[in-house]
């Protein structure tokens, strides 16, 4: 009798992919669409994506969101969605206390580490580490907004 092996698939997908699977991110997939960036985010990177809950949108200002998608404002969106994004995969164990990165748009965030905890600017990771096939996704709390 011959033995058949099992075989297990794991599917890794990329940033977007993971995004719209976990749930917790629709508006940010909504933004990325309305801002043109799903194919570039698609591609083969790596990225690395501080990337907002839905709750941090929430939290903005009534009406920003929404104004943020409109066709008009398609610029301002892509600014602030890069803003989010650094070239290169970044895991949390390569982060330090004080640590700057250059964003996909051009300007820096600041890495703390407080308490045994990572923020980004001011923004709480929530959930580190999230691999994808194209870099690494990190939850975070707050909606980043470049200066």
């Amino acid at each position: 009798m011959i033995e058949q092996a099992l075989l297990y698939k794991i599917i890794i997908m990329n940033i977007v992919q993971t995004a719209i699977a976990n749930g917790s991110f629709g508006t940010l997939v909504a933004a990325v669409t309305a801002a043109e960036l799903v194919e570039t985010l698609n591609g083969a990177g790596p990225f690395t994506v501080f990337a907002p809950v839905d709750a941090a949108f929430t939290a903005l200002p009534e009406g920003t969101v929404a104004s943020l998608l409109l066709p008009e404002n398609k610029a301002q969106l892509q600014g602030i969605l890069t803003y989010h994004v650094v070239a290169g995969q970044v895991l949390s164990t390569d982060l330090s206390d004080g640590m700057e990165a250059t964003t996909v748009n051009g300007a820096t965030l600041t890495i703390h580490l407080r308490d045994g905890k990572v923020f980004v600017n001011d923004a709480e990771v929530v959930i580190a580490d999230v691999l994808t096939d194209n870099g690494v996704v990190h939850a975070i709390n707050t909606v980043l907004i470049p200066a």
